[in-house]
C-alpha cells in the first residue's frame, strides 16, 4: 500500500498563518492638493464679502452692486458648469483641474488689478466658470482615488477646503485688506492658485474622462429617486446663507460691530472647522442625522442674530453655531447625492453644482434687495423662513435622498 514521504507532509503543512492584507489608506499627499484646490475655489467665491465696504468705495459704487462680485462669480458657474463637463467629458481629471486652477489665477489677477466696476465684474464671471470646471469634478475625483471603503473619507478631506478657506482665508483676507488695501488679498490667491497647479501636477495621478460617445446623462439623473430631494435641499440651504454672508460686513456694520467682521468670521471658520472634522468621522452612521442638526444649527444661529440686537457676545455665538452648522454641509450634501445618484452620480454631481451656484446667484441679488429696501436686519428672519422649508424637506426624505441608513460603501 503505497504512503505519502514525509517530505510532501511537511511542505503541504504550512509553518506560519497567511499575512493579514495591510489595510487601506488614504492618499494623502493627492486629496490634500485636491483640499487646497477646493480652498482656492472657496475663498475665490467668498473673499467679496470681507472686503465689501472698501471694494465697493474703490470701485465707486455702493455695497449691494459690490456684492454683485458673488452674483456674477456664481452666474458664470451656473450658466457653464453643465455645458462644460459635457464639452470636457473626455479629458483627464487632472488637466481639467489644472486648467481650472489657471483660471483661478487669472481671473484673481485681473479683479485686484482691475480699477473699473465692469471689468471687475468680467474678471469675477471668468472666476465662476473656472469654479464650474472644478467643482463638478472634485467631489467624484476624491472618491475615485480612494478605496471603496474609505470614500466617505476621502470626500471629507477634499472637502476641508471650504472651511479653511472660511476660518481662515476669509478673516485673513479682510484683515490684509483692511490694513494693506482690498486687491491685496487677491494677488495673494493667484499666489496660491499658481502653488496649488504645481502640487497637482506633481501629486494627483491622472483619471481619464469618459470615453468618446459616451453622455452624461444630466437630465436623466433627476429621475432617479433621492435626487431631487437633495437638491432641492441644496438650492434653498446656498440661498439661505449666501443672502447673509455675503452682506455680513454691512449686516455688522448697522450693529455697531463694522470694525469686528473679520474676528466674526473667524468665529464662524472656526467652528466650521469642527463641523466638517465631526462629519468626516460619523458621515457614514449618521448622515441623515447631521442633516437635520446641521440645519437646526443653522436656524438657530439665525433666530439669534435676529432677537439678540444689543449683544457683541450673541453675535459670536451666533457665529459659532452658523459654522458648525454649515461646516459639513458641502460634504453632507455632496456625499448624500452621489449616493442617490448611485449609477448616475457624476450626472448628479453636475447639477448639484450648477444648482448650487444658481442659489448663490439669487442669494446675493435677495440679498441687495432686502439691503436696499428692508434693511440688513430682515436678514436673520430671511434665513429663518428658508431653513424651516430645508427641515421639512430633509425630514420628508427619509426613504431616498436622507435615509436613517446610508447604501454607500463605508466611509
Amino acid at each position: 500500500m503505497p504512503t505519502t514521504p514525509r517530505t510532501s507532509v511537511r511542505t503541504a503543512s504550512p509553518t506560519t498563518p497567511p499575512a493579514a492584507p495591510a489595510p487601506a489608506a488614504l492618499p494623502l499627499p493627492a486629496l490634500l492638493a485636491l483640499a487646497t484646490a477646493v480652498f482656492v475655489t472657496a475663498l475665490t467665491e467668498t473673499l467679496p464679502a470681507g472686503v465689501l465696504p472698501a471694494m465697493s468705495a474703490d470701485l465707486g459704487v455702493g455695497e449691494s452692486a459690490a456684492g454683485q462680485a458673488v452674483t456674477v462669480y456664481a452666474v458664470g458657474t451656473a450658466l457653464t458648469a453643465v455645458p462644460l463637463t459635457a464639452a470636457t467629458a473626455g479629458w483627464g481629471r487632472r488637466r481639467l483641474l489644472l486648467t481650472a486652477m489657471v483660471g483661478f489665477a487669472a481671473a484673481n489677477t485681473v479683479t485686484a488689478l482691475s480699477t473699473s466696476y465692469p471689468l471687475t465684474m468680467a474678471a469675477r464671471f471668468l472666476a465662476g466658470v473656472a469654479a464650474g470646471l472644478a467643482w463638478a469634478l472634485l467631489a467624484g475625483y476624491a472618491r475615485l482615488l480612494a478605496p471603496p471603503e474609505l470614500q466617505g473619507r476621502a470626500i471629507a478631506v477634499a472637502m476641508t477646503g471650504v472651511p479653511l478657506a472660511l476660518s481662515l482665508g476669509v478673516p485673513a483676507g479682510t484683515f490684509l485688506g483692511s490694513a494693506l488695501g482690498w486687491w491685496v488679498p487677491f494677488l495673494l490667491m493667484t499666489a496660491i492658485a499658481v502653488g496649488v497647479t504645481g502640487w497637482i501636477a506633481a501629486a494627483v495621478p491622472e483619471v481619464p474622462g469618459r470615453a468618446r460617445g459616451e453622455r452624461t446623462p444630466v437630465l436623466r439623473s433627476l429621475t432617479v429617486p433621492g435626487v431631487t430631494p437633495v437638491l432641492t435641499v441644496t438650492v434653498v440651504l446656498v440661498l439661505a446663507h449666501t443672502v447673509l454672508y455675503t452682506y455680513i460686513a454691512p449686516f455688522l456694520d448697522r450693529r455697531g460691530m463694522g470694525g469686528a467682521t473679520d474676528a466674526v468670521l473667524l468665529a464662524f471658520g472656526a467652528a466650521s472647522l469642527v463641523s466638517i472634522w465631526f462629519t468626516g468621522a460619523h458621515i457614514h452612521r449618521r448622515s441623515r442625522a447631521l442633516t437635520v442638526g446641521a440645519a437646526l444649527l443653522i436656524a438657530a444661529a439665525a433666530a439669534v442674530l435676529g432677537l439678540a440686537t444689543g449683544s457683541t457676545l450673541a453675535v459670536y455665538a451666533a457665529a459659532a453655531l452658523w459654522g458648525l452648522g454649515w461646516g459639513g454641509m458641502p460634504t453632507l450634501l455632496q456625499t448624500a447625492v452621489g449616493d442617490a445618484g448611485g449609477e448616475q452620480a457624476d450626472a448628479a454631481q453636475t447639477v448639484l453644482v450648477t444648482l448650487w451656484n444658481a442659489a448663490m446667484a439669487a442669494g446675493g441679488v435677495a440679498g441687495g434687495l432686502l439691503l436696499d429696501r428692508l434693511g440688513a436686519g430682515s436678514f436673520p428672519w430671511a434665513v429663518l423662513l428658508l431653513l424651516l422649508a430645508v427641515l421639512a424637506v430633509v425630514l420628508a426624505a427619509r426613504t431616498h435622498g436622507f435615509p436613517a441608513r446610508r447604501s454607500g460603501p463605508a466611509a
